[in-house]
């Protein structure tokens, strides 16, 4: 792939193999460039009154790929991520995930599509340990009567999670340690950790890094990557734009609602990006 700038432009899985309550019957997308393409926005737009949040975006993610997005303030980033993700619903356009249209009732349904978000605050339970953690809102009962009442099986999601940790190499972290007792790093890489063992085909990971000290932020870009080589398409957003050069292959730009370029981060760097990004670069905005 060329650079371009445009104009106008582990774990038991949730459901596998299955379609998220919701979709359509397969319909045929636009025919993509690569068989590696996991999810396709079409002319996705959505407004707020007099204001165009995003406008017609299209935008694609492979498998085994990290795709950086990137913009100002008001891009539209946050309403990307939320339209992906199913919080909200776009006024128009589509969304494929493998071919098949998709209209999101609700964020379940995109979880059973097989995508995850990891939003800024992390969403996890600080009272709860990293077993727990991993297994919020999925949690094992145990069988028979006990079951029936409510009791969860502590040992059986404990002995997952450890395994699932260590698949993507993650083994600094017990799944007995208490979230409450973690470094922020180490926090956000329980939030992604979770997010990688559900997320069967599409990671978004919405500034992880933020607040994060040295050490941390190389845990958790290491972690991207190491999510990366096991297939999984990663939607990387972030204002530090060294991190998405040093962990992206590819990288998106936003502009008052519209992607205005994409390169492959090795032909890119800090500056063409902030030039980009606010709409200074020669023909950017068409």
């Amino acid at each position: 792939m060329t650079g371009r700038t445009r104009s106008g432009a582990g774990l038991p899985p949730v459901r596998p193999n299955g379609v998220a309550s919701g979709a359509q019957a397969p319909v045929e997308a636009e025919t993509p460039d690569d068989a590696r393409v996991v999810l396709r926005l079409q002319g996705v737009s959505k407004r707020y009154g007099a204001v165009t949040a995003l406008d017609s975006v299209d935008f694609v993610s492979r498998a085994g790929e990290v795709v950086g997005l990137v913009g100002d303030n008001g891009a539209g980033k946050s309403t990307m991520v939320k339209v992906i993700a199913g919080t909200i619903t776009p006024d128009s356009g589509h969304i494929f995930v493998d071919g098949v249209e998709h209209h999101w009732e609700s964020p379940h349904d995109a979880l059973r599509a097989g995508i995850e978000t990891v939003f800024q605050d992390g969403g996890l339970a600080p009272h709860l340990n990293v077993a727990s953690n991993l297994f919020l809102g999925r949690e094992v009962v145990r069988q028979g009567v006990l079951g029936r009442m409510g009791f969860l099986d502590q040992g059986k999601m404990a002995t997952q999670a450890a395994q699932a940790l260590a698949q993507i190499g993650m083994t600094r972290v017990a799944p007995a340690a208490s979230v409450g007792r973690l470094s922020g790093g180490q926090r956000q890489a329980v939030a992604v950790a979770r997010a990688a063992v559900w997320g069967r085909k599409i990671l978004i990971l919405d500034e992880p890094t933020n607040h994060l000290g040295v050490t941390e932020v190389a845990e958790v870009l290491r972690l991207v990557k190491e999510v990366r080589s096991h297939g999984i398409s990663v939607i990387f957003i972030s204002h530090t734009l060294p991190y998405v050069i040093d962990v992206c292959d590819r990288v998106v730009t936003l502009c008052l609602g519209r992607v205005v370029a994409e390169y492959p981060t090795s032909e890119v760097n800090t500056d063409r990006l902030v030039s980009d990004m606010t709409g200074s670069s020669a023909g950017a905005l068409g």
